[in-house]
């Protein structure tokens, strides 16, 4: 399986612009630039497309745990925070914290925060990542 994106971009760093676009359609020369990136710009930014990516694949490889232990989420929302800082050659994505919320009908704290565990390690966005991968993650009522 083979999935593409994007992007266009014209100008210098500070005062130029782009965008970038899905292969499904879903983002569709959607703008970023400078102002988006580092500053409170309208548009989107690479670190905010991996933090939804991130979110969206651990969410569903916990989904695919769940139910390989006989369990079924009734809801789970997950945000991941990716850190861009300032480093000695340059910029790098430092670290990934996400955080899960989730209604589990049967589980129990214990067998949960195992299996998001294994949900993060195993992931294949976390695999992508060369930095450290935090997980906050509770069950809710």
């Amino acid at each position: 399986m083979k999935r593409t994106a994007s992007a266009q971009w014209q100008g210098g760093l500070k005062d130029g612009k782009g965008t970038v676009s899905t292969q499904s359609g879903v983002l569709s020369k959607t703008q970023y630039s400078f102002g988006t990136r580092f500053e409170d710009g309208v548009g989107t930014n690479p670190e905010e497309l991996l933090g939804a990516a991130h979110a969206g694949c651990f969410t569903m490889a916990l989904s695919l745990i769940l139910g390989e232990a006989k369990l079924t989420a009734t809801q789970m929302d997950t945000t991941a925070e990716v850190t861009l800082e300032q480093v000695a050659d340059g910029f790098a994505i430092t670290s990934v914290h996400l955080t899960l919320r989730a209604k589990i009908p049967g589980a129990d704290q214990a067998k949960f925060a195992e299996l998001a565990a294994k949900a993060k390690a195993g992931c294949p966005v976390s695999k992508l990542f060369k930095t450290e991968i935090t997980l906050d993650a509770a069950l809710v009522s």
